[in-house]
């Protein structure tokens, strides 16, 4: 088995995972699978989940797509004509209540090859990121507690690097930087030096996708029950515009999408199903959506 193979035989695993362990706190909606096929090459297994007791939309995304790299992405990359590779597992994940935070995480896999097909270059990338609506200190401590446990053993160094990375990364520039929540990890073109570095990097992404579940779930279970009022829906779906902003605007894994004619329905399964834009619009001051606010600027949590 090559390694291409390995990578994605993990990601399928991981989906199946993830998903099941989705299903177990919502207790009524399932996923549903719908694979597809891309014409220029690849395709992938797009699970969605829609209308449970815990989340209100959501999709846990596998896909694996080659061949020519568009014009936009070799302008992108710097590189002349060349063909790709690239494999990965995406998702996101929209509550219903407002006191759950939305959480967004991926873990990739990208080749480059020249004309002739020998590979020019190779990296992985990834991370995972909460946005709540409302602050609970303890929740981002367990979030990024759980994030700093999976990559020490790698490097007590990655996790502040790469938590810096996720904070300077998923930031709304256009609102006066603010950050889209309270953060996580980011990591970008980790490239192997050579096939045992391949394997130790590969063992990275594991160990940050296996524990994705046990970063979120302790936290849905905590706050899935709290009671809320249409006060609390309404400032859930302010934040969620803000989210669909960074998705659309500044998201390079939604335009690398968009650019290389992936499928539109799993690239755009990210945005929620409901949001709002006020003209304007302040939080009252001394509310807790204000506090939330204070929040969505860079600090330590571990």
């Amino acid at each position: 088995m090559n390694f291409k193979e390995q990578f994605a035989d993990y990601i399928h695993s991981l989906q199946d995972t993830i998903c099941a362990g989705l299903e177990g706190v919502d207790g009524k909606a399932k996923f549903i699978e719908d694979k597809w096929e891309r014409p220029e090459g690849g395709g992938g297994k797009t699970r969605v989940i829609a209308g449970g007791n815990v989340f209100e939309k959501g999709g846990v995304n596998t896909s694996i797509v080659h061949g020519p790299l568009p014009e936009a992405m070799q302008q992108s990359f710097k590189v002349p004509e060349s063909n790709f590779y690239a494999c990965g597992l995406s998702l996101v994940i929209h509550p219903v209540n407002p006191f759950v935070p939305t959480v967004h995480a991926n873990w990739r896999y990208f080749e480059l090859y020249d004309k002739a097909g020998e590979r020019l270059d190779s990296w992985f990338g990834g991370g995972s990121d909460l946005t709540p609506n409302y602050i609970f200190e303890e929740d981002a401590r367990h979030f990024h507690n759980t994030l700093k446990n999976a990559m020490d053993p790698f490097g007590v160094e990655l996790y502040p690097e790469y938590k810096k990375h996720c904070d300077e990364y998923f930031v709304n520039k256009h609102r006066a930087d603010e950050m889209r929540g309270i953060g996580g990890v980011f990591y970008d073109y980790l490239r192997p030096k050579d096939s045992e570095d391949e394997q130790r990097l590969f063992a990275f992404q594991q160990a940050n996708g296996n524990a994705f579940l046990d970063a979120y779930l302790p936290i849905v279970e905590k706050r899935k029950d709290v009671p809320y009022t249409e006060k609390e829906v309404e400032w859930q779906e302010i934040r969620r515009g803000r989210y669909v902003e960074f998705n659309l605007v500044h998201d390079r894994g939604t335009l690398f999408g968009l650019k290389t004619n992936g499928r539109t329905e799993s690239i755009l399964m990210s945005l929620p199903p409901r949001a709002r834009w006020y003209y304007n619009y302040q939080p009252a001051e001394g509310s807790k959506e204000a506090e939330m606010v204070k929040y969505l600027k860079p600090r330590e949590w571990v």
